[in-house]
């Protein structure tokens, strides 16, 4: 604390915790607002209604998010729905996986551009991502290198603000301009990402220290499992199930947190190396990018004071006590079931369900992904019995992520940013169309509940 700061909590600086603790509510009650307060005045908190529908603040072309339909006049939940550019999401990954082929770059270009490339494009697309595979002279040794730290999404939002010290055209937010540095973004983060965990896991855990180069004729999921590894080796079945997880995790309507985040810092203007930083930031929260953690640390609480997993009516009887705020971090949550829009299922958990069947059959962890579906299974059937979920209740992507990852040998600390490496191709598409469609600043509007008070001379207070 600053010492500019330490008067106003002099009376907090006490061995006395009672009163230390008194002096610190007061000092929240400086900043609280009653609840009820936002009712009465018809506030939105959260930008969310009083059902949890999310605000319409804008339109996009950009990708659907479907979870309820209107059935004779009466708003129903239904099977949940995800679509890019209008194209289903089990088309696109039926259509790649029908192909045998690496579908990052060609969903990323659909996403981009508005449409589905043909081989010609497609080919000169992979061609401009991998020449923009590369990062300036001695910027890892540099940037990346100083001052390593363990959270790796501070380190990447680090090297994009410094990244816009190489770009002689930084503040350029002409459409083309902006495009190209989007190619070169995306083309970059796992660089940024990984290159930032070698250096925290060399410098900070004291292990050895590796740097492979990308490999220009891989896609994006090989060569982030390249870069990753000291060996660089993966199959294809690894391969390949990260491919479909970066996919899923491309995209999700303009609403979420990160997007909705990207078009705010956009909308005043600012460069891209700027908005994209500001989406970082934003992703990395707990609530946000960070939830496949929090299922990975339930998962390990499960198994330490469950005897038996095996054992159903235990394991159930250990969830009853998470849900009751008995056990784990006591919030009363089963991290990865329920979902903030979908209601009876959500699409991206659906298709990486079956990825990560099969890629823990191959690595001999059939009793652990049995576990997840026991746990899964038994959490959604106590939320609907305990918890009055009107739009109903379902498994979330963030409950497969975490163990898929697990499985590929990814360490914790970079759950989050293998999210960001997708995720900024839909930072990218919304910030182009935010800038085709919007020239004016988003500016919501706070009501005060602040009463007007007399100033109080200094040598009278």
């Amino acid at each position: 604390m600053t010492e500019i700061l330490k008067p106003a909590f002099k009376d907090v600086m006490t061995t006395n915790k009672h009163y230390a603790n008194t002096q610190i509510n007061k000092y929240v009650d400086t900043f609280r607002i009653e609840k009820d307060l936002y009712a009465e005045h018809n506030v939105q908190r959260g930008l969310r209604d009083i059902n949890g529908n999310g605000v319409l603040v804008g339109l996009t072309n950009i990708s659907t998010v479907t979870a309820k339909k209107n059935i004779n006049g009466v708003i129903t939940p239904c099977k949940g729905e995800l679509s890019y550019r209008g194209y289903d999401i089990y088309d696109l990954i039926n259509g790649i996986r029908g192909r045998y082929l690496f579908g990052f770059e060609e969903i990323s270009y659909l996403l981009l551009f508005g449409a589905l490339p043909t081989e010609e494009q497609l080919m000169k697309y992979r061609e401009m991502i991998s020449i923009n595979r590369t990062l300036p002279t001695n910027f890892v040794r540099d940037v990346i290198m100083k001052a390593p730290s363990r959270d790796i999404m501070n380190s990447m939002t680090r090297s994009v603000l410094t990244l816009a010290s190489y770009d002689d055209r930084a503040n350029d937010t002409s459409l083309e301009n902006v495009l190209t540095q989007a190619i070169k973004l995306i083309a970059m983060f796992p660089m940024l990402s990984v290159y930032a965990y070698h250096a925290y896991n060399h410098y900070e855990m004291h292990d050895s220290m590796y740097i492979h180069r990308p490999d220009r004729t891989k896609s994006m999921s090989e060569n982030i499992l390249r870069m990753l590894r000291p060996d660089s080796s993966y199959t294809e079945l690894e391969a390949r199930a990260l491919d479909a997880a970066l996919i899923l995790h491309m995209e999700h309507g303009g609403g979420n947190n990160s997007t909705f985040t990207t078009r705010v810092v956009t909308s005043s203007g600012a460069d891209t190396y700027s908005v994209i930083a500001s989406a970082l930031c934003s992703l990395k929260g707990p609530k946000h990018g960070g939830a496949n953690i929090k299922v990975m640390e339930m998962m390990d609480d499960i198994r330490a004071n469950v005897h038996d997993t095996k054992d159903e009516e235990e394991l159930e009887m250990y969830l009853e006590k998470i849900l009751h705020k008995e056990a784990f971090d006591h919030t009363g949550l089963i991290y990865g079931v329920g979902h903030a829009i979908y209601s009876l299922s959500d699409p991206r958990a659906e298709i990486l369900e079956g990825f990560t069947k099969a890629l823990a059959h191959a690595k001999g962890l059939d009793d652990e992904f049995a576990l997840y579906q026991s746990v899964a299974d038994k959490g959604l059937s106590l939320i609907r019995k305990e918890r009055k979920i009107y739009k109903g209740v379902c498994v979330n992507v963030d409950f497969y992520s975490g163990f898929l990852y697990k499985i590929l040998n990814i360490p914790v600390e970079m759950y989050t940013p293998i999210f960001a490496m997708a995720r900024v191709v839909g930072w990218c598409a919304h910030r182009l169309e935010q800038l085709v469609n919007e020239d004016r600043i988003m500016r919501p509007a706070y009501m005060s509940m602040a009463v007007p008070k007399e100033y109080v001379k200094l040598d009278e207070r």
